[in-house]
Order: C-alpha cells, then sequence, then structure tokens
C-alpha cells in the first residue's frame, strides 16, 4: 500500500518521467544483461529506437511490448529484446529480410518493474540500444499459465488467428498479426516444465524466408505478435515450431 501511495504522489507531482529515466539508465543488470546480449560490441543508446510500453501492467502475465526502429536511417541486421529483471531476461530476437520493417510488437510476462531494452545492429555494424520501463506488481514469469487449469488445452494447442492489413498511418506498408495458442510454460513452476514457442517464420509462396523470429519463455500464453512489412501482392505462411518439435503453420 504504501509503494501505491508513493507511486500516486509520483505520478500527481510530475517526477514519475524523471524517475522512470533514471530506473531505465541506472539498472543494475545493465552491464550483465548487455555483455549477454551484445558480448564487448561497442554500442550506443539512441532515442531514435522506440519501446513502448503501458507504464504500469495491470497483467503481469500478458504485458504488450511494441519496438519501433524505422527512424533509423539505414537496414538493420537484427533487433534483440529483453527485460532487465526478469529471470528470463530475453524476450524475442527479430532476424528481417529485405522488404521487412524494423516494427514488432509482441506480449510477454514480466516478474517485477523492470527496464526493457531492444538493440539494433545495423548494416553497417553498428548496436544501438533503446529503452523503456513497465511497472508491475510482478509474478508473472513463475505463475502457470491458465490453460492448464483447463483439461482439454491440447485440443486448442497451436490454433492460430492471424489478419493482414494495411498501414493506413503508414502508406505502402501492410501489419501482420497474429496469436497463436500455446501454454508458454516457462520451466520455473514447479512440476511444469518448459513448453514454449521457440521460432516463427513468415515465407512467402516460393519458400523464400521473409523474417524469422526467435521466441523466449517469457513471451506471454497465447502470444500475440505482428511485424511489418512493405506492402506486396504476394501470398505468405505462417510457420511456427516450439521447443517440443511441434510445428504450426497459417496462410495469411
Amino acid at each position: 500500500m504504501k509503494r501505491l501511495l508513493i507511486l500516486y504522489c509520483a505520478i500527481c507531482s510530475g517526477i514519475l518521467p524523471s524517475l522512470v529515466l533514471a530506473q531505465v539508465h541506472d539498472s543494475v543488470m545493465w552491464d550483465y544483461t548487455r555483455k549477454m546480449f551484445l558480448g564487448e560490441a561497442l554500442y550506443q543508446f539512441d532515442d531514435r529506437i522506440r519501446v513502448s510500453l503501458p507504464e504500469f501492467a495491470e497483467d503481469s502475465m500478458q504485458v504488450p511490448v511494441s519496438v519501433d526502429a524505422s527512424a533509423i536511417d539505414e537496414p538493420i541486421v537484427k533487433m534483440i529484446t529483453w527485460a532487465d529483471y526478469n529471470p528470463i531476461q530475453h524476450i524475442f530476437t527479430y532476424h528481417p529480410e529485405s522488404g521487412m520493417l524494423p516494427q514488432v510488437s509482441i506480449t510477454f510476462k514480466v516478474q517485477q518493474s523492470t527496464p526493457v531494452r531492444a538493440a539494433v545492429l545495423t548494416e553497417s555494424g553498428q548496436w544501438l540500444v533503446g529503452s523503456g520501463y513497465v511497472s508491475a506488481a510482478g509474478g508473472g514469469c513463475t505463475l502457470p499459465s491458465e490453460s492448464r487449469m483447463n483439461d482439454d488445452w491440447q485440443s486448442s494447442l497451436g490454433q492460430i488467428r492471424a489478419g493482414r492489413f494495411s498501414r493506413h498511418d503508414q502508406p505502402g506498408a501492410d501489419r501482420y498479426k497474429f496469436r497463436i495458442m500455446h501454454p508458454m510454460d516457462s520451466g520455473l513452476v514447479a512440476n511444469i516444465p518448459s513448453f514454449y514457442l521457440e521460432q516463427v517464420e513468415l515465407r512467402a509462396e516460393n519458400g523464400d524466408l521473409q523474417v524469422r523470429l526467435e521466441l523466449s519463455p517469457a513471451v506471454s500464453e497465447n502470444p500475440s505478435i505482428s511485424f511489418d512489412r512493405l506492402s506486396s501482392d504476394q501470398h505468405y505462411q505462417l510457420w511456427v515450431r516450439d521447443n517440443d518439435g511441434n510445428e504450426f503453420q497459417r496462410a495469411l
């Protein structure tokens, strides 16, 4: 109750933005996670990479994050996103091919309030890092999925709802959005082993890879995922695999 009162006072007094900024850049986990994901590579923080999160996670098992690096004026090779204070820090790694845009949204779990990072590797070999922050009551990574409460959860495993939409706010671009039914077990709950989607691919009709996403157990149950591409008349196939070897497909 005391923490909530302090947070409320911070919001009312207008000091919350500066408080959040300090938490983002002063994370005690930064050096550890930086070395985990970037090694000893040179990097710089860059405000052109926007990491959008809710101020407070009402449901710590379903937290939306959007990363937009479209302001970077050169192609990107990959994007790595992680949460500093999660027990499983990695959220996703995005590998775009030609025509894909550096814009990704996904839902994930948070264990506690945390900075969230998005590191982008440009074609010239430079690492640029954007940051965001989400406050949370926590526990999202160590709670059992709701699917486990239903005896028939396996009957809907791998079901995909998907769509392709024109971006009216960004002419010449399409958004591919889908939700796949999967418990996304983290392995941090007693007697429930890790069971999660680990790879997502978008392929053209001829089989050419358009984008590859590597996921971790930190991604939420029945995750919603979207990415953007330059408009095309082609039809695409969504392919997904989990760590148990199950494969799921859906035409887009």
